[in-house]
């Protein structure tokens, strides 16, 4: 078990201690235990024993939020008997069974690999294209940067003083507990329906193909190398959980050793004499102050348009989060690790972005869609080395990217399913055969592929990006709002970090006004795609809605109708995992 664990003040041992509720009965009778509290309550093994009881506790789950809370806390015997205080979220269980693997070294490759996906390889040419301009695209990016360091810092305080796995799910749990389950339904929808890595997974199909010296690849190529990828990675992760790790970390490395390489390459020419390369002259773009702002686009639309492209390829700064359960030394890995890793990408993407405005024209730039990087080799290196061998680096970084996003979420599907909001939730919620997540696997495979095969080709990498976006920006706001009033209501909660008040209300600021972006008409009347401009919000909204309407059905009519409500029930599989399930029981009747 970890060491982090938070320490009390005096005030605490006035805290009210919380209620039990036995599920044999399910009357709504509340009754307080009657153990003494252990002695010393700053020791490690103090909380190592609530951790091991909650976990083993026959009694349904229940730290899901500060408001109204009831935690089953076993009656103990001896000097294991104590209280589970209001104010001890690290008294969450730890279902895993799988074991600490994840080092610093790791969690720091696991964010960058996260991070740095095919976005920074295949979006500026569409953001570009967006704005108009060189300098509103270099603005925008720096916008992000700092979005993203105040989003960091929201995780980052959330993370510690929750240190347990599922990242946004846990907390939105954790925090909104009313209407009960809506939460959790509506996190398990948009993981299961946006948690695909589909559009990684194109990316390394085009790059693969261009590098095979296929200029214009067919569509059935692109899919078949894309579900190829999304096999072995699912394959790998699923069966050989250590050789996975292993395996993503090396090309994490090698994606670093890439934009180094592409940016020392890209600065360069502004400090070397023009290149000849097959009998033409690369020469240093225009960056002056009045050239790289000719063009630009204003139009809100158009801003919001691109900035969702931006906060893509920044997303994923909180992956330590969704596996806190497998990280050494949790905490303290989470706040060196994460900034660390989000300084060096700030850093090889604002160095990325000016290499390739100084290699490529401006118009080519534009008009490249998601292969600005290969021209950008190719420019450089040649049709030879630039435009076959290099490619290959830059799918081998995509890959690098499913990899760590099909491990992550994978782990975020398993703890839905171990809460019961999964059908077949003992099968999903296991790590048999393997000791790995493979039901957690295939709920991310399934939907990934159906996204691949099914939808045409062109334009639908970018409408991904943007149907993803969307909901991710009203997860944000929800949770920076909870975390504020998480604050207001638990301020005796330790936060072993705590974010910057300006920080969280930019969060909410800009989440707001990006929601509002869609709706506002682009310059023209045409956005970037041949459908209507806000179709991304109206998709992105719908699957929101649908999972309020199914939480609905499921959890208040249905169970209305019948006289009846859920209830939770803790269980134990047969390799250690703590799962609940969900049972229907008799409402209590209430008294004259």
């Amino acid at each position: 078990m970890p060491s982090n664990r938070s320490s009390f003040s005096k005030d605490d041992s006035q805290a009210e201690p919380f209620l039990i509720r036995s599920p044999s009965s399910f009357d709504g009778q509340s009754h307080t235990s009657e153990e003494t509290l252990i002695p010393d309550r700053n020791s490690v093994d103090f909380f190592d024993k609530l951790d091991v009881h909650a976990s083993r506790s026959p009694f349904p789950s229940a730290l899901r939020s500060p408001f109204e809370l009831t935690f089953p806390s076993p009656r103990l015997s001896g000097e294991e008997s104590g209280l589970l205080y209001r104010n001890e979220p690290h008294t969450f269980p730890e279902a895993s069974p799988l074991g600490r693997n994840i080092k610093w070294s790791s969690a720091y490759i696991l964010i960058i690999s996260r991070v740095i996906g095919s976005g920074i390889f295949a979006t500026p040419g569409v953001i570009l294209a967006s704005v108009g301009s060189i300098g509103v695209a270099l603005l925008l990016w720096l916008l992000g940067a700092v979005v993203s360091a105040c989003g960091l810092a929201v995780s980052l305080e959330l993370g510690c003083a929750v240190p347990r796995s599922g990242g946004d799910a846990k907390y939105l749990q954790f925090i909104y507990d009313r209407p009960r389950f809506l939460a959790s339904t509506v996190v398990a929808v948009q993981a299961i329906l946006l948690g695909f890595s589909a559009s990684n997974c194109i990316v390394f199909g085009k790059y693969v193909m261009f590098a095979l010296g296929n200029d214009i690849p067919s569509e059935f190529s692109q899919r078949v190398s894309a579900v190829l990828l999304l096999t072995c990675v699912t394959l790998v992760h699923g069966c050989y959980l250590k050789a996975g790790i292993r395996i993503q970390n090396v090309l994490g490395w090698i994606k670093i050793g890439v934009l180094l390489f592409m940016a020392v390459s890209g600065i360069a020419v502004l400090f070397i004499s023009p290149i000849a390369v097959d009998s033409a002259q690369i020469k240093p773009g225009k960056l002056s102050w009045d050239a790289i702002w000719e063009g630009s686009e204003w139009n809100f639309s158009n801003l919001a348009t691109a900035f969702f492209k931006i906060s893509y390829c920044y997303s994923g700064y909180d992956t330590v989060n969704n596996v806190m359960d497998e990280v050494k030394d949790p905490i303290r890995t989470l706040k060196s690790a994460a900034p660390a890793a989000m300084l060096t990408i700030f850093i090889f993407y604002f160095l990325l972005n000016i290499a390739y405005f100084v290699v490529v024209p401006a118009a080519d730039i534009k008009s490249s869609g998601e292969l600005v990087a290969a021209l950008f080799f190719e420019r450089i290196f040649g049709t030879g080395v630039g435009g076959r061998v290099l490619p290959i680096l830059i799918a081998l970084s995509a890959a690098g990217n499913v990899m760590v996003s099909t491990f992550t979420q994978a782990r975020v599907n398993q703890q839905i399913a171990r809460q019961g909001f999964l059908p077949y939730s003992r099968f999903l919620a296991s790590s048999k055969p393997f000791n790995a997540p493979l039901g957690g696997l295939l709920v991310h495979y399934i939907p990934s592929v159906l996204v691949i095969t099914l939808p045409p080709q062109g334009q639908v990498y970018s409408f991904i990006l943007e149907v993803k976006g969307y909901p991710a920006q009203l997860t944000s706001l929800f949770i920076c709002i909870g975390l504020l009033w998480l604050r207001l209501k638990q301020p005796a909660l330790k936060r072993p970090f705590k974010a910057p008040r300006f920080a969280v209300w930019l969060i909410i600021a800009l989440s707001i006004a990006l929601l509002a972006a869609p709706f506002f008409p682009p310059a023209d009347g045409v956005g970037e795609f041949s459908f209507w401009y806000g179709t991304y919000a109206v998709v992105g909204t719908g699957i929101l809605a649908f999972a309020v309407l199914y939480w609905w059905m499921w959890v208040v009519v249905v169970p209305g109708v019948r006289g009846k409500r859920y209830e939770e029930v803790v269980d134990e599989l047969d390799d250690g995992t703590i799962i609940t399930r969900l049972v229907q029981v008799p409402k209590p009747v209430k008294g004259p």
